[in-house]
């Protein structure tokens, strides 16, 4: 059995069937559900030849899969700040997360995270999902403000988690570009994929994993454009590495190449629109934050009216 904070490695002997990652871990380690090993994959925790994959990567005879199983029991201590909510209900709470602040702790980030408000906020959620994102079902990036949905219940957690690998889940996105994008309504459909010299980077890759994304230009000024976006799937940088790829670069965003004349990276997740496990649809929206309010105000931008989070009527 597998022991909490232990070091493996296994390779992938070979069989008359193509296996999945997840599935080989669950049959290789007693103790370690299928999901649980999607969850440390996803986290970069286990790897295929040195290299992070999916969960669904099919083993090839040879491959070696290396990594640490983290201790079960890795509870987030409660921290205090501010939430501030869109929405909440016995089974989920949505909250607007403000930029510079990640999610839940990784590498570089032990403590101060969005995952140790909510706890201090919500203890009830210790325990619902995975101990270090605990009622955490979709991520945004450290710079990305916006709506944020939380699970309260075990029930819920995995409703709101299949709805969003479903893609069931609408999210639209407010943006500050370089340039108009033309056509000024479209989609991007392009594989995202590890940059192959920076693995802190994505990148447009052939063999990398289907992403698309719509977007729509809603005004233009000084060079620059407000766009709204609405990702289909939901890779890692996603809309970032597809504005760059298209030659429009979110403003403030000098990874993927965006100008450096905003205070960060004016990237905002604007609404979520979802239905619960009653089906009951939801909205959760999140108005602008201050610096991107200023950012559009300073080049002659006009954002959007935000509209107001609760049920929607069917």
């Amino acid at each position: 059995m597998a022991k909490q904070g232990e070091r493996i490695e296994l390779t992938y002997a070979g069989a008359s069937r193509a296996v999945r990652l997840d599935a080989f871990l669950a049959e290789s380690l007693a103790g370690i559900s299928r999901s649980r090993a999607a969850r440390l994959i996803r986290d970069g925790r286990l790897t295929v030849n040195g290299q992070p994959v999916p969960p669904a990567r099919r083993l090839q005879a040879g491959d070696i899969v290396r990594g640490e199983i983290p201790a079960v029991a890795e509870e987030l201590v409660p921290e205090p700040g501010e939430l501030a909510r869109l929405l909440t209900t016995d089974g989920f709470v949505a909250v607007d997360k403000p930029a510079g602040i990640v999610m839940h702790p990784g590498a570089g980030a032990g403590s101060g995270t969005l995952a140790h408000r909510l706890v201090a906020h919500y203890p009830e959620i210790v325990g619902v999902g995975h101990p270090r994102r605990p009622g955490i079902v979709h991520r945004l990036d450290k710079d990305t403000s916006g709506a944020v949905l939380i699970a309260r219940t075990p029930a819920i957690y995995a409703h709101l988690t299949q709805a969003f690998e479903r893609r069931e889940v609408q999210k639209q996105y407010l943006l500050i570009v370089r340039g108009t994008p033309d056509p000024p309504r479209g989609r991007i459909d392009a594989p995202i994929g590890r940059h192959p010299t920076n693995r802190t980077r994505m990148a447009v890759a052939r063999r990398g994993r289907a992403a698309a994304t719509d977007y729509r230009v809603l005004g233009q000024a000084g060079g620059t454009a407000l766009v709204q976006a609405s990702p289909e799937t939901g890779r890692t940088h996603q809309i970032r590495v597809h504005m760059a790829a298209i030659g429009h670069p979110v403003l403030g965003d000098a990874t993927y190449g965006g100008p450096a004349s905003a205070e960060r990276v004016m990237l905002h997740a604007w609404t979520l629109c979802f239905e619960d496990d009653a089906r009951d649809r939801w909205l959760a929206a999140a108005a602008p934050p201050v610096d991107l309010q200023r950012t559009a105000a300073a080049v002659g931008l006009t954002l959007p009216k935000t509209p107001a989070s609760g049920p929607e009527a069917r």
